[in-house]
């Protein structure tokens, strides 16, 4: 079986959709609400589930050469700098982190020259027959299918599933930042001695948590995610309004936010979305954030996205028709990842609940190293374990 889609949304999840159909034989025509094809963002890891899903994709070459190993899961730290649980050097790693442009990149050149449009700002979608129109302004396009890539405040949620609530706030509020450490003390030789200050941790505060991943070109993420009374509350100057709150937090953490430049400190509320009951709706489907916004608190966002353009092209490649193909990517994907977004909220609570917090560091700093780095490891757990359904081999379908 062969089609034409329309994905809309040109960020992670959609170009992987993209790149996915074009390896079954489909064409896809990709609609970008900005004006100029971008990711915006900060950094992010990619686990073992995630980076199995590049390779059927076609990619996980490509996005390996640009990812660092990050020591963040086995280093676990207090505000005062005392390790909770420590990376041995020479340990494997699971993880791969990325800034998020790079990944988006590493998607966007295997996707067909002609294939992405840009400034397309979406009006309406219509159904009827076997097909779908999207309407913009100034124009309109049929395909067989239409794939919701939007993101978690998507029109094609809102277009097509009117009767579902907003994505919810959950009480937590996020500041992002990258770093250049060449002026860190430590920052030298990051990527070639792991585990140091700088090759992954996370920071373990009462009422909420500090990230590190490294990434390329001697670069670090940091995000510090805390609790919030409501939701956009914002301040002149996010940058030292962050650094106020952790200046007493331990080397290297006030010295990252001081090596980012003040407006690329990024603030963003945490907000997911609750079960949507199907995730098609006709010859519509939803992937990513779109159709299971969660929160970051277990690094699956952009994964789980991926894991659903295979899925999703794995379905069309076998079932004999579209609306067969939709209900078994419904079927797969809605359990899992709706597994996945309880998960996550339920760590959020923890890791910025004072009350939580204690029970988990007592917890952390009581279990024996090796069973903390066996949890860790690359089939540690069930939502790292997960493997792809096979593609066929990419096509040269332009």
């Amino acid at each position: 079986m062969s089609g034409h889609a329309i994905v809309i949304g040109g960020g992670i999840g959609g170009l992987a959709a993209a790149v996915a159909l074009r390896r079954i034989g489909w064409r896809a025509t990709v609609l970008e609400r900005a004006p100029a094809l971008g990711e915006i963002g900060a950094g992010m890891s990619q686990a073992p589930n995630a980076m199995r899903a590049l390779d059927e994709l076609g990619v996980g070459e490509q996005a390996r050469a640009e990812g660092v190993p990050s020591y963040s899961a086995g280093n676990l730290r207090l505000p005062d700098g005392r390790h909770l649980q420590r990376a041995r050097r020479g340990d494997a790693t699971p993880l791969l982190a990325f800034h998020r442009a790079d990944l988006h990149r590493v998607l966007l050149q295997a996707v067909p020259v002609g294939w992405v449009r840009t400034g397309m700002e979406i009006t309406g979608l219509r159904q009827g027959g076997d097909g779908v129109t999207v309407t913009w302004d100034g124009g309109e396009a049929s395909a067989d299918l239409v794939i919701g890539a939007d993101g978690i405040h998507s029109t094609v949620r809102r277009v097509v599933w009117p009767d579902v609530p907003p994505p919810r706030f959950l009480g937590r509020t996020a500041w992002l930042g990258i770093a250049d450490i060449s002026a860190i003390p430590g920052g030298p030789g990051v990527h070639t001695t792991p585990p140091d200050e700088l090759s992954g941790s996370i920071t373990m505060g009462p009422s909420g948590y500090f990230l590190i991943h490294p990434i390329s070109r001697g670069r670090a993420y940091w995000a510090f995610v805390t609790t919030a009374d409501r939701p956009d509350l914002r301040y002149g100057q996010e940058k030292p309004e962050v650094t106020r709150r952790l200046a007493a937090w331990h080397h290297p953490i006030p010295a990252l936010i001081a090596a980012t430049p003040d407006e690329a400190v990024l603030h963003i509320d945490i907000r997911d979305l609750d079960p949507l009951p199907t995730y098609i709706r006709g010859r519509v489907a939803l992937l990513g954030d779109a159709a299971h916004a969660m929160s970051p608190d277990r690094g699956q966002g952009a994964g789980q996205s991926i894991e659903d353009a295979v899925v999703l092209a794995a379905a069309l490649h076998a079932e004999p028709g579209i609306d067969a193909a939709l209900a078994r990517y419904d079927a797969e994907r809605r359990p899992r990842t709706q597994a996945t977004a309880r998960g996550a909220r339920a760590d959020g609570r923890r890791t910025t609940s004072p009350a939580a917090h204690r029970a988990l560091v007592t917890m952390i700093r009581l279990m024996p190293a090796p069973l903390w780095r066996k949890g860790i490891a690359a089939d540690g757990n069930a939502t790292w374990r997960w493997r792809p359904p096979r593609l066929p081999e990419a096509t040269t379908h332009a």
